[in-house]
């Protein structure tokens, strides 16, 4: 077995063999699962809208593939890279189990933020398969009040939530390196 890896696909199975965290571990599987997943949401959703405006031409309809492109990498690298500073940490310098339990911790904090963002994003009314209008469910239970204040958030700044979960990541990695 090599104790090297390469690229980004060998960085997963490096960073777990390596790391003694177990927080971390568990975020590098299921980051990696979540970054494949969603690289496949991505690559399906470019594909459909290609696809959908095949016959359309000028620069609106590229600028919109292009933005899909850019929207999928910017969603999916904040997932890989703790994996990726994890793995690189042990390659270069060797290992840290805090720095390796804090990265953990970010990424987890970035899947919440994410699902928050998912959440915030959600507008107050909308079509599902031609059925006509319906509306977001109404927060209830323990959650309530987060929801509430997810749904309180506008659309157009939804996208800020995952953003400040990756900014913590990159804090994360600078602060302890």
């Amino acid at each position: 077995m090599s104790d090297d890896y390469s690229g980004v696909l060998g960085a997963f199975p490096y960073a777990l063999r390596r790391s003694d965290s177990r927080l971390f571990r568990l975020y590098a599987a299921v980051g990696g699962l979540l970054a494949a997943a969603l690289a496949v949401f991505f690559t399906f959703a470019l594909v459909v809208t290609v696809a959908s405006t095949a016959t359309l031409s000028g620069g609106t309809i590229t600028f919109v593939r292009s933005v899909f492109i850019l929207f999928g990498f910017l969603v999916v690298a904040p997932l890989v890279a703790p994996v990726l500073f994890v793995a690189r940490r042990h390659r270069r310098i060797g290992g840290d189990a805090t720095y390796d339990t804090w990265l953990g911790a970010a990424g987890v904090g970035y899947l919440v933020t994410l699902y928050c963002g998912a959440v915030a994003s959600m507008p107050a009314e909308f079509e599902v398969g031609g059925q006509g209008a319906t509306t977001r469910p109404e927060p209830s239970g323990v959650a309530a009040p987060v929801v509430e204040a997810l749904y309180a958030v506008p659309e157009a700044l939804s996208w800020s939530i995952p953003l400040a979960g990756a900014v913590v990541i990159l804090l994360v990695h600078r602060r302890l390196r």
